[in-house]
């Protein structure tokens, strides 16, 4: 089956006052139909960013250095936004952290829904409400056809990310990316957003990138993950592969430091240190001042990708490690 996105050698960079400096590097990734890809790690790691990179919604101060991104084989990361904003929506929908801040309080659930449609398609007024409250109806909002012309603060939280949800299936796109859409929300309303994006990812076909910190999330609801670092690739494969045998040391990392109802520790494990500003990646591996494995080679020499099974690995211990 032909990849639905492809991220070949990506790299991003920033112009700031101190120069030019690299946020993402070399960043390759691919994305089947119909499939759930998580993105994760630290905050800073540049998960938000690598999904900015597929949707155009850069900051104005960042670019594209190198690398390009495809959408069903056709190129997307040198268009203009003009043509980007034909493709968002139609072909991409996103579903952002904070729906407030993808909300209009000025306009009706039924207002944004209907313009978002109306952008793209030519339809009816009185076809376009149909729709609206059709895809109420899908991702769950009781009462729909009441709350149709209620406002966003007259929602609750939750109900909220539903809307945004409906507006990100609007025009029933190929890829949704999902950038951190529980972390506003409580845990039980999480677990029914979570099951809402599998449903809807296996109901429509729609492929999603999801960006996460939490590994739970990962865990529950993705196929495939991919572990980012100071905005390098550190692993990816399946979910149960890199969750069940992780073969990176900050996978191992991560994961080692999450709370287990099997294990009784005093203290949970940490990583030392902090993940270094994109002004002071060392050289070679990007993680070696925190990792338990550093040896000369790691310090000087940035690894390539390793295959340890379904997995690659960016570690020049990941055959051992993974074992």
């Amino acid at each position: 089956m032909s990849a639905l996105l492809e991220i070949r050698n990506l790299s991003a960079t920033f112009a700031t006052r101190r120069g030019i400096v690299s946020a993402l590097s070399n960043i390759d990734l691919s994305l089947a139909p119909g499939e759930i890809l998580a993105l994760v790690g630290e905050s800073g790691a540049g998960k938000s960013l690598a999904s900015s990179c597929i949707n155009g919604l850069l900051p104005r101060n960042c670019r594209i250095s190198e690398g390009e991104v495809l959408l069903e084989g056709q190129r997307i990361d040198n268009l203009s936004n003009k043509q980007m904003e034909k493709i968002r929506g139609a072909q991409i929908g996103t579903i952002f952290q904070d729906p407030l801040t993808s909300l209009n309080p000025l306009y009706t659930v039924c207002q944004q829904i209907t313009r978002t449609l109306r952008a793209h398609r030519y339809i009816s007024d009185a076809d376009a409400q149909k729709r609206a409250l059709e895809l109420l109806e899908e991702v769950g909002i009781p009462g729909a056809a009441q709350r149709l012309h209620a406002y966003p603060h007259e929602f609750s939280g939750g109900m909220r990310q539903r809307v945004v949800i409906a507006m990100a299936l609007a025009l029933r796109p190929k890829l949704i990316i999902a950038d951190e859409p529980t972390t506003a929300l409580d845990v039980s309303i999480q677990a029914q957003i979570l099951e809402l994006l599998r449903r809807l990812s296996k109901d429509h076909g729609a492929s999603v990138i999801l960006v996460t910190h939490d590994m739970g999330v990962v865990a529950e609801t993705a196929d495939r993950v991919a572990v980012l670092y100071a905005g390098r690739i550190a692993e990816t494969g399946p979910v149960a592969d890199v969750l069940l045998r992780p073969a990176h040391p900050y996978t191992q990392g991560l994961l080692g430091s999450i709370p287990s109802m099997e294990r009784k520790l005093a203290r949970l494990p940490q990583i030392p240190g902090s993940m270094p500003g994109l002004t002071a990646i060392p050289q070679g591996c990007a993680f070696n001042p925190r990792c338990p494995r550093t040896a000369d080679v790691c310090r000087q020499v940035r690894p390539e990708a390793h295959l340890a099974g379904a997995r690659r690995v960016f570690c020049h211990f990941a055959e051992e490690l993974a074992s």
